[in-house]
């Protein structure tokens, strides 16, 4: 039987024989496993006797004075914390010397008695109110990755949109990035240089990013968890590299509905504000064996969860749920999808352009895909964030700049 011991060091387990034993018999037991002399001793349920300054506030805690009381009459099993103030110094097994200044000259705090312990519980409420995705650019990720990929490998992408006052994030397109989706994971192979190109255009069109999609697998569907562990690594680290407190993770899989056929279904949420700052601060085991359980992050340090010190947490504890809308943006998205696995050419512009020549020219070009492979085109990427304002604002492009496109596409 094992009980935990918490002073102001952290927190120490010692082996009993049961919980027939009496409390004079435990101290004889700490003396023996802890190195703290009995006649220092001073121990409670309560855990406000670390925070005593003088002998006098010991006085106080006296549910455990009396050495022939046994420690199943104060209902203390297997696991159970009792909390041990002592005078003195001495030597954590594994640790420093320890060197209070005087017996009651430290002063405790709680962050003291819970010191290199992290307390985990679930975060009940997002930073952001909701999230709205343009249905066209909704429509063009899940019709990719159910149509093309039949969700079979993974695929992300990063969301673009605005943040309202009262936080309501709206979505108005996705750019995906160069990546390797595998069946249980999304290696992203990020470029800098395309990522500001992306950014700049995104800056002319009023817009920012806000978030992060990505798509689950049929086998994981399977697993029977919203988020994996390495789903979470992911999560956590593209939320806390925004700095955006309302950066919403959206997930895209295939779920059966009442007929047995397979809808495909979004969810959205936010990672929890101890999540991100763990991740941060390198709490998470980013390794993983075969044998690990997805559905639980695994951690480098003891955390507290219900109560319990583990190192294992459910993965929901660190998702917070987001309500979910759609809307119809004011942009297109028509212009085939950057890096996809087909070749984008000014043959596919040319394409574009005489399908939607009925329209007016800044229409044409309202489509955030055809804009990025304008900016990566030789000759026009400078000038591609003053056609974003123009699409932002729906004002006439300059003749300039539509003979210029239009040749480019002629040059097919």
């Amino acid at each position: 039987m094992m009980f935990r011991i918490r002073s102001r060091d952290g927190l120490e387990r010692i082996q009993v024989d049961g919980p027939h034993l009496s409390i004079s018999q435990l101290k004889i037991l700490i003396e023996s496993q802890l190195q703290i002399p009995i006649q220092n001793q001073t121990l409670s349920t309560d855990r406000n006797i670390l925070l005593a300054k003088t002998p006098a506030d010991l006085l106080r805690f006296n549910d455990m004075a009396d050495p022939s009381t046994k420690l199943s009459a104060l209902n203390l099993s297997h696991g159970s914390i009792i909390f041990l103030y002592y005078q003195g110094e001495r030597t954590v097994r594994g640790g420093p010397a320890v060197s209070p200044a005087g017996s009651f000259g430290r002063k405790m705090t709680m962050d003291d008695l819970i010191a290199k312990q992290t307390r985990i519980t679930r975060q009940e409420s997002p930073h952001c109110d909701s999230v709205s995705f343009d249905r066209d650019s909704a429509n063009a990720f899940q019709r990719y990755v159910n149509e093309t990929l039949a969700f079979a490998t993974k695929r992300g992408g990063f969301m673009y949109g605005s943040v309202s006052e009262e936080g309501r994030v709206e979505v108005d397109f996705i750019y995906e990035p160069p990546q390797q989706g595998l069946e249980d994971d999304l290696i992203l192979l990020r470029d800098p240089e395309e990522e500001k190109l992306v950014d700049a255009i995104a800056a002319g069109l009023g817009r920012k990013r806000v978030g992060f999609i990505l798509t689950q697998t049929i086998m994981q569907d399977k697993k029977d968890y919203n988020f994996s562990n390495k789903e979470v690594l992911q999560a956590a680290e593209l939320h806390g590299e925004s700095g955006l407190k309302e950066w919403v993770t959206v997930v895209v899989k295939l779920e059966a509905n009442e007929d047995g056929a397979a809808d495909v279904h979004f969810e959205a949420f936010q990672m929890s504000d101890i999540c991100v700052k763990l991740f941060k601060e390198g709490w998470f085991v980013t390794e993983f064996g075969e044998n690990d359980d997805p559905k639980l992050s695994k951690m480098k340090k003891d955390v507290v969860v219900g109560g319990k010190d583990v190192k294992e947490v459910d993965n929901d504890f660190f998702l917070v749920v987001v309500k979910i809308f759609d809307h119809q943006g004011p942009l297109s998205s028509t212009f085939p999808i950057e890096n996809r696995n087909n070749l984008v050419t000014m043959r596919t512009l040319k394409s574009h352009l005489d399908r939607t020549k009925s329209l007016p020219f800044v229409k044409r070009i309202s489509d955030f895909h055809l804009l990025l492979f304008l900016a990566m085109s030789h000759g026009l990427g400078s000038d591609v964030p003053a056609l974003s304002e123009c699409v932002n604002t729906q004002t006439a492009v300059s003749e300039g700049y539509q003979l210029l496109i239009e040749s480019m596409a002629n040059t097919s």
